[in-house]
């Protein structure tokens, strides 16, 4: 069961998310609160899993309200205002939702919910493991054993998927490289990091993996060298 609780400053909004969760058998709403601070108070002492926050707020905007949160708590924010939505999503939002929004739509954001919440806690072999990545204002499930590298550019990231389109996400190559398995991928370049399992062909400096030549970094050269030796 995945914790959660309400805050929005407006009752009908609160009973509506309640009314909506309890026809969720996956989510326990534990309480509900239109003072985002007194919602502060409790979470301190009462850590949840989700948080359903409203962001227009007038003492404290559900934004504010997150960034005050200690624990890695999951949110899915609700307003009537779409301006704030890229904002949300920078805060790693789960899902937003726009009011008025139908139980279909709150399906869908608690849905993305429990696949995070069953992510981060089941464990699972390698073969088996998705990495959820943020991109294009919502969470894309990649099999770990479909990706055949990533690119970096800059802040952003290319990450190339058998039989399927590349995902651009806002993440950095230290950031996607601490979730996945150390012992399929290896980074091999300063922008690359490779699938071991995907190499088809080394030569020289480069490479091939899924046709594309990808070089291989000075600083690099010794650690791949040993992984390819088996050391």
């Amino acid at each position: 069961m995945i914790k959660a609780i309400a805050i929005d400053d407006e009752p009908p909004a609160l009973k509506l998310i309640a009314n909506f969760c309890a026809e969720v058998p996956f989510i326990d709403l534990q309480k509900t609160f239109s003072s985002p601070h007194e919602a502060l108070k409790h979470l301190s002492k009462f850590p949840v899993d989700l948080l359903f926050l409203d962001i227009n707020m007038p003492s404290l905007s559900g934004i504010d309200l997150y960034k005050e949160v200690k624990q890695d708590t999951m949110a899915i924010f609700t307003t009537a205002h779409s301006q704030y939505a890229v904002e949300g999503f920078n805060l790693n939002a789960v899902d937003f939702l726009l009011k008025p929004f139908t139980m279909e739509r709150f399906m869908q954001a608690v849905n993305k919910a429990n696949d995070f919440y069953q992510y981060q806690n089941a464990a699972t072999s390698a073969a088996q493991q998705f990495l959820f990545i943020r991109a294009d204002y919502s969470l894309i499930k990649i099999p770990v054993a479909d990706i055949l590298f990533i690119e970096g550019l800059d802040d952003y990231l290319k990450i190339h998927i058998h039989n399927q389109k590349v995902v651009v996400a806002r993440m950095t190559m230290k950031a996607i490289l601490d979730k996945l398995p150390p012992a399929d991928f290896i980074r091999v370049h300063r922008s690359f990091i490779i699938s071991f399992s995907r190499i088809e062909r080394v030569r020289n400096k480069a490479i091939t993996v899924h046709n594309t030549e990808i070089p291989i970094g000075a600083s690099y050269e010794e650690n791949f060298q040993k992984r390819l030796r088996g050391e």
